[in-house]
């Protein structure tokens, strides 16, 4: 009950009128009675006032008429709470006109709005010195604080260009690695296809030459055999024609023709072996077509992949050589890809087994190569973290280096050609040796947890480091 008398008292507060302090209601016809009933002169000027000071809030904002003084009241309470000074106007222009009513109906009036234009000046001064000075710190502040909020927006903005941008160049990478590696592809298949064909060739013309040599051999076996016939007839028909002589001159020549009867011709000939061989020329022709190209056709146990390539490195198109260029390439900021230094990845990783490759580093004065494991990061500094096993020459020296440790001086005296990289990942051991005597030059041991990649850095662009394919003279290993 209390809680609602108090309600009762402050709704009762807000309906009292400013000028003659008598309590009116609100009529929600008020607005219409303005604008559409009898226009008085004192109407008229709140319609100016409404009009000038209340602008966009007008249809939404109510209006009362004191039931004693007839003054019209304009209600706040759905004028936007943001506009603090524009009440305050609004308030100060009708109070004015109100004095001026009351002023010019009694001198009692006069005195009254004085003290009220006292007291209402004393409020709205503190008031709006008060506000003014708030809003002033209040915007200040505010500002700052979008200022601050924006930072991190604007960081965001940058990282989604910045990827936007990426995105972009990846799109155009993917459309040259498609049509580079299609072309690639159709010239591998060429050379396929024309070793097919020689292949081909070369069978057909050993199948041609077998049947023209055994349609010889029967073409003189045929020629020996016919004038064996012939001379067998003559036999014949001169042993028949005696026969039919008188039989005195038979009995003379009995013997003779007896002897006749008795020559001998020479056993025909057994004629095995003369037809085609065909299980030659097709039993099993693909697989000895295909032994025979992988006889023909280098096999590397390490391939390169260029996507983790640095964009200071070249990667040839067979992915079995890299070598350092001195201008950069325009390549795409993957997240596989290198960035500060000049190396690349093998394609496969290992984490089982036994593997090696050999590699061939020629003249060149700058290079190191060995694994990484899968997880090592490879943007920045990557011989800062852990994750590098390598052997390499740096600034005339042969070092090795398992990161992120200082680098081992290798006492080599000769200057190496080629490497052997042996790497036993069950065992975890990782070996180095010179490919051409055999002789060992370093080993690392380590228990291995993940998945390890050949790994490939040049320095230098005098000759490219290059991995030999496993049935090359240079080569001293088999393949696994």
């Amino acid at each position: 009950m209390e809680q609602e008398a108090q309600q009762k008292r402050k709704k009762c507060k807000e309906n009292l009128c400013l000028l003659c302090g008598d309590e009116f209601y609100p009529s929600k016809n008020n607005k219409h009675r303005l604008f559409h009933g009898n226009k008085t002169k004192i109407k008229a000027e709140h319609t100016v006032v409404l009009e000038e000071f209340v602008g966009k809030f007008q249809e939404t904002t109510r209006l009362a008429i004191c039931g004693s003084c007839r003054t019209l009241i304009l209600r706040y309470d759905r004028v936007s709470k943001d506009t603090e000074r524009q009440k305050w106007r609004i308030k100060d222009t009708w109070r004015k006109t109100r004095e001026r009513r009351s002023a010019a109906l009694t001198p009692a009036g006069v005195v009254e709005v004085k003290r009220r234009r006292e007291a209402i000046d004393t409020t709205t001064h503190d008031d709006s010195t008060a506000t003014t000075s708030l809003q002033s710190t209040d915007i200040s502040t505010a500002k700052e604080k979008l200022k601050t909020a924006l930072e991190p927006l604007h960081e965001r903005l940058r990282i989604l260009e910045e990827f936007n941008k990426t995105l972009h160049e990846t799109t155009e990478h993917i459309v040259f690695q498609t049509q580079h590696t299609e072309l690639k592809i159709k010239e591998e298949f060429a050379k396929l296809h024309k070793m097919l064909y020689n292949e081909e060739a070369t069978r057909i013309k050993a199948l041609r030459e077998e049947g023209k040599q055994k349609s010889l051999m029967i073409k003189e076996k045929t020629g020996q055999t016919g004038r064996e016939i012939a001379s067998l007839s003559l036999a014949i028909r001169t042993i028949e024609e005696e026969m039919k002589a008188e039989d005195t001159l038979f009995l003379q020549n009995y013997e003779t023709t007896m002897k006749r009867t008795q020559c001998r011709f020479p056993d025909s000939e057994n004629i095995s072996g003369m037809l085609i061989d065909v299980p030659k020329h097709l039993g099993n022709l693909k697989f000895a077509v295909l032994r025979k190209m992988q006889d023909n056709v280098a096999y590397t146990p390490v391939t390169l992949n260029p996507n983790t390539a640095h964009c200071n490195v070249i990667v040839s198109d067979d992915l079995t050589s890299v070598r350092y260029n001195d201008e950069e390439l325009t390549l795409p900021d993957n997240p596989d890809r290198f960035d500060m230094f000049a190396c690349v990845l093998g394609s496969e990783g290992f984490n089982s087994g036994t593997h090696c490759w050999d590699v061939e580093v020629g003249d060149s004065t700058g290079w190191f190569f060995g694994v990484m494991t899968e997880s090592a990061q490879r943007k920045n500094t990557i011989f800062s973290r852990s994750g590098i096993w390598l052997v390499g020459h740096f600034c005339g020296e042969y070092k090795a280096h398992i990161t992120p440790q200082s680098p081992t001086l290798l006492p080599m005296k000769e200057k190496l050609q080629g490497i052997k990289v042996q790497l036993d990942w069950d065992s975890g051991e990782l070996s180095f040796c010179d490919s051409i005597t055999n002789t060992h030059i370093h080993s690392f041991t380590h228990r291995f947890a993940e998945r390890l990649f050949p790994f490939f850095g040049v320095g230098c662009d005098i000759s490219p480091l290059r991995i030999l394919p496993v049935n090359s003279p240079q080569s001293n290993f088999k393949r696994l």
